[in-house]
């Protein structure tokens, strides 16, 4: 529920241009603040893995039914191979793209990650540039008002627009002194800048795989390596960690539906992500974060937690209602505690394999 005074959350999505979800965005269009999109055959620019984009009149033809939203392209790999930034072919290519939705109202702005592409573009088209927002990605983990302010001096430095919002790092969603301090620091500094949380990812807490994992998708994107990331997150990375201690999905700095109005006065835009995970996935997350509630299994609207949700039922609904407030409080010290661990064994239930039997496979592994 919306506090008096003050305007209610908008969210920014993943757009895909399938008709249904496209209707459905377009009559919610008043609750969006943004849509993002990958460019049609931009494989190399993205921060998916192997993520194929629209055909080009299809994604025009469907964001022009979504009226009132932002709408931003996603060039947020990592890096590309050293050559692409010297490819006066390729970049050309690009920005004509970039043109052709522009020309058709359909592009705001650019979400960035890697700072050589973001440079050479402009050098290649510094006109049609300085139409757009620069916009950084959520992985370059901003934390701070410094951050911000020197990610703001990089777009325009560059020669785009400042960006009109910032994803700041997932790791502020329950830090909530410190994201009141930056979002004061803003409002003062940069007061046309909205900020906006990232809030159904689903990563670990302060992933320690997520800078090699970007980093691996980029070389398979660009053709560098062979993908690996299933392979490695199943054999050494996260689902082997939650395999084998279920309950650090609580420490996921996820944002529950029915917690977004202890972020009214903070931010301004809740993103939520899951593109490649199809449109079924987004008519439902989305619908429970504009309801505000979701009655089913918490990890079917999380992105990177989704495989999971064959596997593990989270009863979201029977979560305490301090949930984000014990979580916010966390001091990280889990021997001690033992909260998460009991909040899996009361509102969890393995459809495949029961609890007990999946902690001790876990303990298995260790062993060995």
């Amino acid at each position: 529920m919306s506090r008096p005074g003050r305007e209610r959350l908008r969210l920014e999505v993943p757009f895909l241009a399938e008709d249904r979800y496209v209707a459905f965005l377009a009559e919610r269009a008043d609750r969006l603040h943004s849509l993002h999109f990958q460019l049609p055959g931009s494989l190399a620019l993205d921060a998916r893995l192997a993520c194929q984009g629209e055909e080009e009149g299809r994604l025009v033809a469907g964001l022009s039914a979504v009226v009132g939203p932002r709408k931003y392209a996603l060039l947020n790999s990592r890096f590309l191979a050293p050559g692409r930034y010297f490819d006066r072919a390729g970049l050309g290519a690009l920005a004509g793209q970039l043109g052709r939705l522009r020309a058709a109202g359909q592009l705001d702005g650019l979400v960035f990650a890697d700072y050589y592409l973001l440079r050479a573009l402009a050098d290649t088209a510094p006109e049609l540039c300085g139409e757009f927002e620069a916009v950084p990605s959520v992985n370059c983990r901003i934390d701070s008002f410094a951050a911000v302010a020197a990610w703001c001096e990089a777009a325009t430095a560059a020669g785009f627009r400042p960006p009109a919002k910032i994803v700041v790092d997932r790791d502020l969603n329950r830090a909530l002194p410190r994201l009141a301090e930056i979002a004061g620091r803003c409002r003062e500094r940069f007061p046309a800048l909205t900020l906006a949380l990232l809030a159904n990812e689903g990563c670990l807490y302060r992933c320690p795989f997520k800078l090699a994992h970007d980093a691996h998708i980029a070389l398979a994107n660009t053709g560098l390596a062979p993908e690996a990331s299933g392979a490695l997150n199943t054999a050494l990375g996260c689902r082997r960690l939650l395999a084998e201690r279920p309950e650090r999905l609580f420490r996921s700095p996820f944002i529950r539906p029915e917690d977004l109005g202890r972020y009214e006065g903070l931010v301004g835009v809740i993103k939520l992500c899951g593109r490649t995970l199809g449109a079924e996935f987004l008519l439902r997350t989305v619908a429970a974060y504009l309801d505000g509630g979701f009655a089913g299994n918490l990890l079917a609207l999380t992105d990177t937690m989704e495989w999971l949700a064959g596997e593990l039922h989270v009863a979201n609904e029977r979560l305490p209602a301090d949930f984000l407030e014990h979580l916010a409080g966390c001091d990280g010290d889990c021997r001690a505690c033992g909260y998460c661990h009991d909040l899996l064994d009361r509102c969890a239930r393995a459809p495949v394999l029961r609890l007990k039997d999946w902690r001790r496979e876990g303990m298995l592994r260790r062993s060995l």
